[in-house]
């Protein structure tokens, strides 16, 4: 037997394996026995190149070459649905069916929410695999699609076929990623998109996709029903999902009918079709993948045709959403922001909406390959969220532009200072230290409340003071005459107004050690970073110096710390490093800033510890703790630890004005609530009326 025959029948078993296991669950061979011959294949692939085709298992472990995902257009129609958020409006749709044709029948299929994708075949093997993008044109991502083992390379037949799917990832391993990501995605669907536009299918290959397919298009015949075409898909390989309602005149006809296809679904008669949404809502929770609706559509595939399509949408067909965005706008333009660590953040600009209580006019977009898992184009409906009831967000494109716009791209330049941006990780980079946005931004950020809380100098007044050349460094605030601004009459700036700024400046000169250096904004000097480093003796400049000193043996001792992994580690090394911080820290220190916090006390707490071993977590707003993370001081003071969400496992949620989702969620769990005037009976800094002692003592009997 030749290299080139053996080749072909490892192909052969491989594939029917592969097959096998995505057809009944269960592969004919061990998962030894099938690497085995899968490595053999790819030994005879490596040394004879003329070995390799289009259609070989090899391609599912990716390449490292990377790819650009050039722009392909589409060749069959890659139409969005109509929507529908209540039951009713999906009763509407099939009347309005059944008065043109009353024999209609209907597919309720589960709407998958996960990544559009279409795949082209020719003579049964993947040519090509390209994104939803515009509807007419999208990005070809066929590497990274040949990874997903669930994608058939080669179909049991030699046709030309175009099919439609949806690219998701298990919710099980969505979750075990995530864990181990620094950044975690907000739900799978985003987690799936990204993956599917990663630079290097081998990358991709990592990430255990999946896909279910739900129609296809032949180049030359085709089938007159949805339910026989489902049928064929899977016959050729592909997944089909298994979870439909098949709705006919009769249950006991949609019943004989699915046999006669070898499908599995539940088989319903007309007037079921209310169960059957309440059934697939039900139902859904318990699903191993996220649905986030179901679509019903025209069965015969002739009546589709008769009904047509709109300029959006075809006629035969509605998606049924579990739940309505908050709020759809139109996407008016992107632009950019320059933060203060130089990193650029495109934000949308939207038509104003109105969402939870307030008007929403810009939208963060996070990075370019956020907008790419959207496909995202100016001029495109967008379903806008509020994460957290705080940050707007786009969560998904509801309806393409009809300007022939295509996905937005990243200005190669920063449009402060006009550098080349740099592309680190998911994020772009203006690398210019001294770009006027990111020098605003240093200044902004050590003046905020968290850090310096050097009231007077908020963004509008550093903006208008940057911009007349009096504040350009951190430096500055504590060098610059503030008297000038009255004596040079400067337009704003009275005497009342200057003198409490040049007061504020003064006393921040006294803010701790930890406040200063969170202030800096270093890489993963996060506040509770600091806290870390404190609680671990390294209270001061001079700690710090003498703790990096040897760069090997800082990243040894700051890694064995509970709280900071490697990379935050090293970009702790790299910060207390850098000559600009060091320098930084030395003009600071000769301006008279803190720079130690003293050592660490073996005498008792001075406050009573009547928080120890509880968790906290803190939401909304206070009268008395400006900015909150005051209020956390005062629970860790007292022993409590700090939680950034409500579980089960939550010993109290301290809940101000406005508190949103955590306090529902607070409900939801049993976990005890805490107003603000019972914390502060408990913790003594409130005369306690009869009624708020109460509660605080009950609160706290409940604690301990």
């Amino acid at each position: 037997m030749t290299y080139l025959e053996r080749a072909s029948e490892l192909r052969n078993l491989l594939e029917e394996y592969q097959r096998a296991y995505y057809t009944t669950g269960r592969s004919p061979v061990s998962d030894l026995e099938y690497d085995r011959l899968f490595d053999e294949l790819s030994a005879i692939e490596k040394e004879h190149p003329d070995a390799v085709t289009e259609d070989s298992p090899t391609h599912r472990v990716g390449s490292d070459l990377s790819s650009d995902f050039p722009e392909v257009a589409h060749t069959i129609p890659v139409l969005s649905l109509d929507k529908a958020y209540s039951a009713q409006e999906v009763f509407t749709f099939i009347d309005r069916i059944h008065r043109s044709n009353g024999a209609a029948s209907f597919v309720l299929e589960e709407k998958i929410d996960g990544f559009s994708i279409v795949l082209y075949y020719r003579k049964g093997i993947l040519e090509r695999a390209v994104t939803r993008g515009n509807g007419s044109v999208g990005n070809d991502v066929t590497p990274n699609v040949k990874t997903i083992k669930a994608v058939p390379l080669r179909l049991s037949k030699p046709v030309d076929i175009s099919v439609r799917g949806e690219v998701f990832l298990p919710v099980e391993e969505f979750q075990r990623i995530n864990l181990t990501l620094d950044e975690p995605y907000a739900n799978p669907r985003n987690l799936a998109a990204g993956t599917i536009r990663r630079n290097k299918s081998s990358e991709t290959a990592r990430v255990p996709l999946s896909i279910f397919c739900y129609e296809g298009f032949w180049a030359e015949g085709g089938f007159d029903d949805h339910i026989k075409i489902l049928s064929e898909l899977k016959t050729l390989g592909f997944p089909v999902d298994p979870n439909l309602s098949y709705f006919r005149s009769s249950a006991e006809d949609a019943a004989a009918r699915l046999a006669a296809a070898g499908l599995e679904g539940r088989a319903c008669s007309y007037s079921d079709l209310p169960d059957e949404i309440e059934h697939h809502t039900r139902e859904r929770k318990s699903l191993p993948y996220e649905i986030d609706g179901l679509v019903l559509k025209v069965n015969e595939i002739g009546f589709r045709e008769e009904l047509g399509y709109t300029e959006h949408h075809p006629r035969w067909a509605i998606a049924y959403k579990f739940e309505a965005p908050q709020a759809q706008s139109v996407v008016e333009a992107i632009d950019v922001q320059v933060g203060r660590t130089g990193r650029i953040t495109p934000m949308a600009r939207i038509k104003a909406a109105k969402l939870a209580g307030s008007v929403i006019r810009n939208v963060t977009l996070h990075n370019q390959d956020y907008i790419d898992s959207l496909e995202l184009a100016v001029g495109d409906t967008v379903a806008v969220s509020k994460r957290g009831d705080v940050i707007p967000a786009v969560e998904s494109v509801v309806e393409p532009n009809t300007l022939g716009n295509t996905t937005w791209k990243m200005p190669s330049v920063c449009p402060e200072c006009g550098a080349t941006l740099e592309k680190r990780g998911a994020h772009h980079f203006c690398p210019n230290r001294n770009c006027p946005a990111r020098e605003k931004g240093r200044l902004e950020f050590f003046c905020a409340k968290k850090q310096m809380d050097i009231e007077g100098l908020g963004s509008g007044t550093i903006e208008d003071l940057y911009s007349r050349g009096y504040l350009r460094t951190i430096t500055d605030i504590y060098t610059f005459d503030w008297s000038s601004l009255v004596r040079d009459g400067v337009p704003g700036y009275g005497e009342k107004k200057t003198s409490a700024i040049a007061k504020a400046v003064e006393e921040s000169r006294k803010t701790p050690f930890r406040r200063v250096l969170a202030g800096l904004g270093m890489n993963e000097f996060s506040h509770k970073a600091i806290e870390i480093l404190q609680n671990a003796g390294f209270r001061s400049k001079q700690s710090l110096t003498d703790l990096v000193a040897d760069s090997a043996k800082a990243l040894e001792v700051l890694t064995s710390l509970d709280g900071i992994g490697p990379l935050t580690g090293a970009e702790i090394v790299c910060g207390l490093t850098d000559p600009d911080n060091i320098a930084l820290l030395n003009s600071l220190e000769e301006l008279g800033l803190c720079m130690d916090d003293g050592a660490v006390s073996e005498a008792e707490p001075t406050e009573a510890q009547i928080f120890a071993g509880q968790s906290w977590c803190v939401t909304g707003t206070f009268d008395h703790f400006q900015p909150r993370e005051k209020a956390m001081e005062e629970i860790k003071k007292r022993g409590g630890t700090e939680v950034s969400s409500v579980s089960r496992r939550t010993s109290c949620l301290l809940a101000g004005k406005n508190a949103g989702s955590k306090l529902a969620k607070a409900a939801e769990l049993g976990v005890r609530v805490v107003s603000e005037e019972q914390f502060l009976a408990m913790i003594g800094q409130k005369e306690e009326t009869e009624s708020v002692q109460g509660e605080a003592q009950e609160i706290q009997g409940s604690l301990f």
